[in-house]
């Protein structure tokens, strides 16, 4: 078994999209549209690993992921390759505005990563 795909409720899937593609190197399949259901989506693919789903429908209420315990997903991890790329990866983040909830560092289970937040506030590991 494997994961095949993780997805995310987004407010905005223009700009989330392009937020993937321009810094997590994805591609997006074509968009699909259900204009019955008013459901839009986008699957994300990597070099390796799970897809990842963007889906929007105005019925959704925008939330963001707040740095506070709570049931279901907290954050998802993108692996770079190495500690030079996880840093080059913060520092551009930064550079473009987008914060930086943990700085890159080795973690107590031996991770080497950073925490950002992408445009909607879901929390990304970037890691090694």
């Amino acid at each position: 078994m494997k994961i095949e795909h993780l997805a995310i409720w987004v407010a905005d899937l223009e700009l989330m999209r392009s937020f993937y593609e321009t810094y997590f190197n994805a591609k997006a399949g074509g968009k699909y549209h259900n204009p019955k259901k008013e459901f839009s989506s986008y699957f994300l693919s990597f070099d390796k690993g799970p897809r990842l789903e963007l889906m929007h429908t105005p019925e959704i209420a925008h939330s963001q992921n707040l740095a506070i315990t709570h049931l279901g997903i907290v954050h998802f991890a993108v692996s770079v390759g190495s500690k030079k790329q996880v840093n080059a990866l913060t520092e551009r983040l930064r550079r473009d505005g987008y914060a930086i909830k943990g700085e890159a560092r080795t973690t107590g289970d031996g991770y080497y990563e950073s925490v950002v937040l992408d445009p909607e506030g879901n929390q990304i590991e970037i890691t090694i």
